[in-house]
């Protein structure tokens, strides 16, 4: 790329960065509110609620599931910019119809098609794939992980000021914001995949099944979509769990869990942020991101393990320093793709966090009611995260195993 194409390439990084902020925070001011707004819809049956909430959460990561592949092929073949645009203005629209939604099954549409429009995440990084050189690509996709910290610190924070108002009033938020992101991009995103390095559309890969192909196409890909899905499934621990364990074991209310939540993405943020390229740069993707399941697994460890809040706390930026092996992963698969799959790709690995959206709060709400309270089997209320830990040891000798000095050479 000439020095010329530089600037152009940055400004782009910056619109894709602050696509995803905005689109997290528009995702995260609807967070506190749409559990109410189901409640208000149930007459204030709260138990009711959390049953359809749970059914909306697990709706909405099959649609990422279904439709991350089929916007990752589209595009590979018609750009990444319309797809982007596109999502942004659907979200947009979307939000203002759960804003007027007047029954519940209105609002469940609402969240159906959400489900589908926030399916832009693999294009953004599929851009990033596009205008970033192989060896600075772990850093960039850092930068986007830090984008998803900034929106889930920002969002829900301001969404609980704005639902204190009225609870439809976060969604008009969310709409202006995705609205101006769309309008903003219009005017200001250039196109990354050039005609000639576009793909046709193969609608046999544009599914989700169709998608595993690619990643059966080179050893060590099959290998780390394998480790990338335990890692997301351990993963799950964290958002769906850590409210209610931090409630149960140390018997904190909102005002306690509010600033450790805010204090994990700001590690979270950090560490993806200004951490993943530096540590790249001197050490490499492989040792990044074997440094990174490592402190996952310490951080897993010590907030199953922890028999205080001030330990618990402690644990948080072990976490944050997971952070580290995620982009590292997703650059390495990136480097074994050819230039014209990346977004096939990207919608790949959408559908498998999609996948593990869907079975990961069963999993690990189910291990934690058998381990905790009334109904265990056995009291170890920590068992949640020690699961969640045993999965980053086997994300660890996966990856290992994959990118072993002996592997294939990078594609791209």
């Amino acid at each position: 790329m000439t020095n010329a194409n530089r600037p152009i390439r940055h400004g782009a990084f910056i619109f894709v960065f602050i696509t995803v902020v905005l689109d997290m925070v528009a995702l995260g001011v609807t967070v506190p509110v749409l559990p109410k707004l189901i409640t208000e819809f149930k007459g204030g049956d709260i138990p009711a609620a959390a049953a359809i909430a749970g059914v909306f959460a697990a709706v909405w990561a099959a649609m990422q599931f279904v439709f991350s592949p089929l916007l990752g092929a589209a595009s590979d073949r018609f750009g990444r910019r319309p797809v982007i645009l596109l999502s942004n203005f659907g979200l947009g629209l979307d939000y203002i119809f759960m804003a007027l939604a007047p029954t519940l099954p209105w609002l469940f549409l609402g969240r159906v098609i959400s489900g589908i429009t926030s399916s832009s995440y693999p294009t953004a990084s599929a851009y990033i794939s596009d205008v970033t050189p192989p060896d600075q690509r772990a850093g960039k996709f850092g930068m986007l992980g830090a984008a998803f910290g900034i929106g889930f610190v920002v969002g829900p924070a301001v969404g609980g000021l704005l639902g204190g108002i009225s609870l439809r009033l976060p969604f008009y938020v969310a709409a202006a914001l995705s609205l101006a992101n769309a309008a903003y991009g219009y005017f200001i995103l250039p196109e990354s995949l050039p005609r000639e390095r576009r793909a046709k559309v193969d609608w046999k890969k544009a599914n989700p099944l169709g998608a595993l192909k690619l990643l059966r196409s080179h050893p060590e890909l099959s290998s780390l979509a394998i480790a990338t899905f335990s890692m997301a499934l351990a993963h799950e621990a964290l958002p769906n769990m850590f409210v209610l364990y931090a409630d149960y074991r140390y018997h904190w209310d909102i005002t306690t869990v509010g600033p450790a939540l805010a204090l994990v993405g700001i590690c979270s943020g950090a560490v993806q942020g200004g951490l993943v390229g530096p540590m790249v740069k001197r050490y490499g993707e492989r040792t990044a991101m074997m440094l990174g399941l490592v402190f996952g697994f310490v951080g897993f460890i010590v907030l199953g393990g922890a028999s205080v809040g001030a330990i618990f706390m402690a644990g948080i930026p072990f976490v944050a320093l997971w952070g580290l092996a995620g982009p590292a992963m997703q650059s390495l698969m990136s480097r074994r793709v050819q230039a014209n799959e990346q977004g096939q790709l990207q919608g790949a690995l959408g559908s498998i966090r999609g996948i593990t959206g869907m079975i990961g709060p069963i999993l690990m709400t189910g291990v934690f009611t058998q381990t905790a309270g009334p109904r265990a089997i056995t009291e170890l209320p920590g068992a949640v995260y020690f699961v969640a830990a045993l999965l980053v040891v086997f994300t660890l000798s996966i990856a290992w195993r994959a990118t072993q000095p002996s592997a294939v050479l990078a594609v791209n």
